[in-house]
């Protein structure tokens, strides 16, 4: 974890040469493109549970992810004075996960029970403040061993004429490649894990809106929805389903899937030290899941440079109609998974974090203006449980 705040404090520094760097005399120096912040996040993920989909409902659930990423924000403004900003995200994540490490159920230890993943952004928008409008751009990717992931994004944001509110607007569209790893009993040669596997291809396109209104000096409402459309191999290649007579197959899942999120938030303030964050989004798909998520956030600031944020996050969802637990599915449905993310279930995330702010930088290190440290516990009703906590440095 130590290499990668290395090489984003060189890359800070490169970064911040280039912008003092001489450029082209034009009479306008505010056009010059420099470095507005770089971002440092590092966590740390593990959970437990015994209802692992790779083999059908049932086995360790146990997962650890170590996740890095560093953004990178620069911005300039051009001749009409209309301000630009170029966002470049690079993420990496390494896990191991017992449950995929069952793909092949007499491996000790399998390719699968381990893997990385690198995923690259980059991002650009264009604000004119005159107008109160924003458009903006974006590319991503996403790579690792069984999946390849290519996105592209364009959003518009304009705000209200007293600019107390602002609509948005964002398009995006995933074109993955999913590789047909399945259990190794369900193949048709005894094909390895480092042989090559065909491919299928899943397409997610989505629409998110959203709508901002400052109501008055302390209070601040937002209106979301989402719109998205999959299609494709929507399955999961390695997960196993155990029939009533004791048959093992592949999951199988529609084509097609329809989801539709909307939601509330919203931010109060009380005085000068306490903030009021509520959360409300209502989910339903053409699967048959129907959700309902409710959030409360409370940042409590302990001095003007330190502050706490207790929250709590209660989920309730229904199961997906082609969900069933392990030897339960029966012959002659279409449709079957044992994957206990589609099943009936409560959860419920609680922790707090923690910002700081020193006015002469973290750790006396000026460019370094901010330190979040975030915990998390979360429980499902099935009784898988889960641990995360999260660090991010701001550099300026």
């Amino acid at each position: 974890m130590k290499r990668i705040y290395l090489t984003a404090a060189a890359l800070m520094a490169m970064l911040h040469s280039y912008a003092q760097s001489s450029l082209p005399d034009t009479g306008y120096t505010a056009r010059k493109l420099k470095v507005e912040e770089v971002n440092l996040v590092s966590s740390y993920y593990h959970q437990d549970g015994n209802n692992a989909a790779v083999t059908g409902g049932i086995g360790s659930e146990k997962l650890t992810d170590i996740s890095n990423s560093i953004d990178v924000k620069l911005i300039r403004h051009d001749r009409k004075n209309r301000k630009h900003s170029y966002l470049l995200d690079v993420g990496i994540d390494h896990y191991t996960s017992a449950s995929s490490d069952m793909i092949d159920l007499k491996a000790n230890s399998s390719a699968s029970h381990a893997d990385t993943r690198i995923y690259p952004s980059l991002g650009w928008t264009m604000e004119n403040e005159a107008k109160g409008s924003t458009i903006g751009a974006g590319v991503s990717a996403s790579k690792e061993f069984d999946y390849l992931s290519l996105g592209g994004n364009v959003m518009f944001a304009q705000k209200t004429k007293n600019r107390m509110g602002e609509f948005t607007a964002k398009l995006q569209v995933y074109l993955d490649q999913v590789s047909l790893v399945t259990p190794i009993e369900l193949r048709a040669s005894q094909t390895r894990e480092h042989e090559h596997y065909p491919t299928a291809s899943r397409n997610t396109f989505a629409g998110s809106f959203s709508y901002s209104q400052i109501i008055n000096e302390r209070l601040q409402v937002m209106f979301l929805a989402d719109v998205v459309q999959q299609h494709g191999y929507l399955s999961l290649p390695f997960h196993r389903v155990y029939f009533t007579d004791g048959s093992v197959h592949q999951e199988q899942l529609p084509s097609n899937r329809f989801k539709l999120p909307i939601g509330f938030r919203g931010s109060y303030f009380i005085g000068d030290r306490f903030i009021l964050r509520g959360y409300y989004r209502y989910y339903t798909d053409n699967w048959g899941v129907h959700a309902h998520t409710a959030e409360l956030e409370v940042p409590v600031k302990i001095s003007p440079f330190f502050s706490v944020s207790p929250f709590y996050r209660y989920y309730q969802q229904s199961a997906a109609k082609y969900f069933a637990g392990y030897q339960t599915h029966q012959a002659g449905e279409d449709y079957y998974t044992s994957n206990y993310d589609l099943s009936k279930f409560t959860s419920q995330f609680i922790g707090a974090g923690i910002h700081f702010t020193p006015p002469g930088g973290v750790f006396g290190i000026k460019q370094l203006n901010t330190l979040e440290l975030r915990y998390g516990h979360y429980y499902r009703s099935t009784k898988m449980n889960a641990n995360i906590i999260s660090l991010n440095l701001k550099f300026k």
